[in-house]
């Protein structure tokens, strides 16, 4: 069975179990026409993926919480006409991967265009970190964008798409996000969306990037606290019920106006939208860089995107690299 047709399959498993009911591996075999050993091992391999499925001796199967998958005609429906392309995988290694490795081999993507997963295997976080990503509970967006002026014009990228993340869950969704320098988005002083940009090109000519976002959605609970080591926030948490293929279009419109202002202007003028939602504003820090532990009160960024750090009444700037900002205990 090639993987596109197991996936088939499990998609209609999941529409018979979104209603909440209890459905017999025997009732579900002869809708599929397969024996109860296979529709076994297709739920075995849906809950490997991080879905929370209730297995009930006599009764069979029921999810435990109701599913939105993402679709493409559903998203379409939520964009402008002028939009790139939105591409929707079931499960992949990692979507900043699969763009990556399309640009290497030489294609030429929209500028613009989104790929979303309902699941990554492999997906990443800054300094090569496992970013946790179930099966339908989180939002797994990479976008594919070019810079004109090279490697060198993308200082303060990252920042410039938290501001728009920012921006869309303050706008669509009435809510107040932090932005942790360079990558990170809070929700009550917890975790909710990360940020990883990869370059591809030179440092003086055109430079291709792709463009990666993980938001927590609707984490199963129980998984989510043996995976992430760190307090973390989803959206269904605060907002109830929420349309995942309104909120794909909502990101992707949001973030490609702000990177063609970001083209036209540079990080300046998102300086002020930065540090007003700074998570650390004036309070007592530390930066680990390599081996060194520097501490002072975070002042947020500069016109260029460093983050400024204040010891004993200097002023220090940091940018990139393999830098961790944490408040001081």
């Amino acid at each position: 069975m090639t993987e596109h047709s197991s996936w088939q399959i499990q998609r209609r498993l999941l529409q018979y179990l979104n209603d909440g009911q209890f459905y017999s591996g025997s009732w579900l075999g002869k809708e599929l026409q397969l024996s109860r050993t296979a529709i076994a091992n297709h739920m075995q391999q849906l809950q490997r993926l991080g879905l929370d499925i209730f297995s009930v001796k006599g009764k069979g199967y029921r999810l435990a919480t109701p599913l939105q998958l993402l679709d493409r005609e559903a998203i379409q429906q939520w964009q402008s006409d002028d939009s790139a392309p939105i591409e929707v995988l079931s499960i992949t290694d990692s979507t900043n991967l699969q763009l990556m490795q399309r640009l290497q081999q030489g294609e030429v993507l929209p500028k613009g265009l989104v790929l979303v997963a309902e699941a990554q295997t492999a997906g990443r976080g800054r300094h090569g970190r496992l970013w946790y990503s179930p099966f339908a509970a989180s939002l797994s967006f990479s976008m594919a964008w070019q810079l004109e002026q090279g490697i060198q014009a993308a200082m303060g990228l990252s920042l410039v798409v938290g501001v728009a993340v920012a921006e869309m869950l303050e706008a669509d969704y009435q809510l107040s996000p932090q932005l942790k320098w360079p990558n990170d988005i809070y929700l009550a002083g917890k975790k909710l969306a990360g940020i990883l940009i990869e370059l591809s090109g030179q440092s003086d000519g055109r430079c291709q990037l792709v463009i990666g976002i993980g938001i927590n959605v609707q984490l199963p609970a129980g998984q989510a606290a043996r995976q992430i080591d760190q307090p973390w926030a989803d959206l269904t948490s605060v907002l109830g019920t929420l349309d995942r293929n309104q909120l794909v279009a909502r990101l992707q419109s949001r973030c490609a106006g702000q990177l063609r202002r970001f083209e036209l202007l540079g990080f300046a003028p998102f300086q002020a939208e930065f540090n007003r939602r700074h998570l650390f504003a004036n309070q007592a820090v530390q930066l680990m860089q390599g081996q060194q532990l520097v501490r002072g009160i975070c002042h947020g960024v500069d016109a260029q995107g460093n983050l400024v750090i204040e010891n004993q009444g200097k002023k220090q700037l940091f940018h990139g690299g393999e830098l961790s900002l944490r408040a001081e205990n």
